[in-house]
């Protein structure tokens, strides 16, 4: 079978959506099958690559966004669409690629698209000022068509989910995504590089994610100032890049505050990941994080915003969740972290949570979704792969 992933958002310094290219296509791969994926750069390139053959097509730089691109030309795309005859076509951007999905129903291919993103949460954060009413217009028409024009609606969490089901929806899924288990291991925890970071601080804090408005980095400055009036001598590490660099750095003039940029080595990231204390995932509207995941498979422990789907996989409701959930403030984040460090073996309860969320599940409820492999009884966490009921 030949698969085709398009995707917008991916780039030298992306995150989440060129991990889940990548695991996909690894995958894919794996149990045989082809696959492609087209994505936006600086100029068409054509390479293979070891997640299958990629074809990158001029894109466009949103302003604002710490160089994320689009694709260009649409007309363009669906040209190189045909030519490729896929099997079955999968999309990652409900945005400027929703008339892939037509194009698809016109040759007689399956879709899918993934909703990455949480629609009413970004019309809440960018668009306050209209009315509530309009405001609900606005999604629930976007999402209505963007699920009439595809196969599946593919969500990763119940969050990301929520606003497709209260419109009844009734080609959505929920397909988690997973973490590499091998690469993200608390046994890459090290004492050297920790206190190397530490600086002769007790508590390492580390924030790994996009600097941008909707992801609230900030708050994890806000949270550190707190532990130091309490007396808690904690230290805050950035890992990534964005839009609010400059900002950031200029808010955390004069507190124990490094921002390390952008890490290309994954086995570095894991390694910094492991060696901390508490990972940060303040941003209110995350449909996943594979950020806070990655951090539980590290065996380190995340405090998470209450209003995004991250408490989803650390089980905060269970009698031993893998993390702690916040209000969006700091005076809550704070207390979180202060809470994590007196719970002992947290740890082990992390990496148990991580174990049960493989990328090998995420690429065989995939496959099955496609068609190309019988259900299976036995994948976490999905135990058969129906679509989701109206709430």
């Amino acid at each position: 079978m030949r698969i085709v992933h398009v995707a917008n958002f991916y780039g030298p310094n992306s995150g989440g959506i060129k991990t889940t290219l990548h695991e996909l296509g690894k995958g894919y791969q794996s149990y045989g099958h082809e696959f492609i994926y087209i994505v936006p750069g600086v100029n068409a390139v054509e390479e293979i690559t070891p997640y299958g053959r990629k074809i990158t097509l001029p894109g466009l730089t949103l302003p604002q966004s710490g160089g994320y691109r689009i694709i260009r030309h649409n007309v363009e795309l669906k040209r190189i669409l045909t030519k490729l005859a896929p099997d079955r076509l999968e999309v990652s951007d409900r945005f400027t690629l929703t008339s892939l999905g037509q194009w698809a129903r016109e040759n007689g291919i399956p879709s899918v698209v993934f909703s990455h993103e949480t629609l009413r949460g970004l019309v809440d954060r960018f668009l306050p000022f209209l009315p509530s009413i309009l405001k609900k217009s606005i999604v629930n028409m976007h999402n209505r068509k963007l699920a009439g024009g595809f196969d599946h609606v593919v969500a990763t969490t119940e969050f990301a989910a929520k606003e497709f089901k209260a419109i009844g929806i009734g080609n959505l899924v929920k397909i988690s995504l997973g973490v590499d288990l091998t690469t993200f291991h608390p046994s890459l925890r090290s004492e050297e590089l920790r206190e190397e970071m530490l600086k002769g601080d007790q508590v390492l804090l580390v924030h790994c994610g996009r600097m941008s408005r909707e992801k609230e980095p900030q708050r994890s400055i806000d949270a550190l100032e707190i532990l130091i009036q309490k007396g808690i001598r904690a230290r805050l590490v950035y890992v990534g890049t964005g839009p609010l660099w400059h900002k950031l750095r200029k808010k955390a003039d004069g507190l124990p505050v490094d921002f390390l940029g952008y890490v290309a080595d994954r086995h570095r990231v894991a390694s910094i990941l492991a060696s901390a204390d508490i990972s940060m995932a303040p941003g209110p509207l995350e449909t996943f994080c594979l950020a806070a995941l990655e951090s539980l498979a590290s065996g380190t422990p995340v405090v998470a915003s209450q209003s995004s789907a991250v408490g989803e996989f650390l089980r905060f409701e269970h009698q031993h969740p893998a993390g702690a959930v916040s209000s969006d403030n700091r005076f809550s984040f704070a207390h979180s972290i202060q809470h994590l460090l007196k719970r002992p073996k947290l740890r082990e309860v992390a990496r148990e949570v991580a174990e049960t969320m493989p990328w090998d599940a995420t690429v065989r409820n995939m496959l099955m979704l496609h068609g190309a492999l019988e259900v299976q009884p036995d994948l976490p966490p999905l135990t058969l792969l129906k679509k989701l009921r109206v709430a």
